[in-house]
């Protein structure tokens, strides 16, 4: 039944499971009309319907007007990394379900409640008695053209040369246009909920995401505030280690490495006749890529 299933099929259950855009921005202290309009808009950018000279003259005024001293269009700067492009396959056909992706992700980043950057979507397909579960790993894509970092009206958000999408959290106010610009439900606001009741002394320590070990949790402090997602595990990646998803993937499902790399296993597997990504008529460029 795998096999039966197409792209807009997959494309289907990651539309069902996104925030709902209104509900999302009105959360917001930030104009949610703005946000809606620009991410609706970037989408247009990274599809080439759009030019980007155009997007920029009709937002330029408005983000001005929206955050002042804060809006800027300067560029932020990344390091090179010798041509290494990150990026990860996911072989459908090996997922069992078994969310040991999610829980390492949160164990490795130490996550609060309602903060996932991996989840597997489900959903059962066929009739009975001929029935099956199919499931759908979603991390973060890290595109190649990301509509995120074009909503982000402070340069929060933006891609390093080595191809991961990553989050300035010093940077980030809050205002959410990422979250309803990405097409993947990628990103998720961190309102601050902690784990105290069911584990003691889990605020005495946060993640080590980012490179920077922000000590005890506790409101108006950073990453409190802010938008969080995925970002393969950099610090692993630093270390010369493989993200926390991949290592402990019990089916073998997940294959990690340089995508510029013609001899690495996920460049060959990305050029596989079983490969798609996800919504690639949108032109993002993920560099998630799935083996179906």
């Amino acid at each position: 039944m795998l096999k039966q299933l197409l792209e807009k099929d997959w494309n289907n259950m990651v539309d069902a499971a996104l925030p709902n855009p209104d509900e999302e921005l009105n959360q917001s202290p930030y104009n949610s009309n703005l946000g809606l309009s620009m991410a609706e808009d970037a989408k247009k950018v990274v599809n080439g319907k759009l030019d980007i000279e155009v997007f920029h003259k009709k937002y330029h005024a408005s983000l001005t007007s929206e955050f002042g001293d804060l809006f800027t269009q300067a560029p932020v700067e990344s390091k090179k990394e010798n041509g290494v492009k990150w990026g990860m396959v996911i072989d459908l056909r090996k997922c069992v379900g078994c969310d040991s992706c999610t829980v390492a992700c949160k164990a490795e980043n130490r996550t609060p409640p309602g903060i996932s950057y991996n989840v597997v979507l489900e959903e059962e397909i066929g009739e009975f008695p001929n029935v099956a579960k199919v499931n759908l790993p979603m991390p973060c894509m890290h595109c190649d053209n990301p509509p995120c970092v074009q909503v982000c009206p402070v340069r929060a958000t933006f891609k390093l040369d080595n191809g991961i999408v990553t989050i300035d959290n010093d940077r980030c106010i809050g205002c959410r246009y990422c979250i309803v610009a990405c097409p993947y439900g990628a990103r998720s606001y961190d309102f601050g909920e902690s784990y105290e009741d069911e584990m003691l002394g889990f605020n005495d320590v946060s993640s080590p995401e980012y490179g920077i070990e922000r000590g005890e949790r506790k409101p108006k402090k950073t990453p409190i505030g802010t938008v969080r997602k995925c970002n393969f595990c950099m610090h692993r990646l630093e270390r010369g280690e493989e993200p926390a998803c991949v290592e402990t993937c019990i089916g073998d499902a997940r294959f990690f490495g340089d995508l510029n790399d013609p001899n690495s296993t996920v460049s060959k597997l990305a050029n596989s006749p079983r490969a798609f990504r996800l919504k690639s008529e949108l032109g993002a460029g993920p560099n998630v890529i799935y083996l179906k």
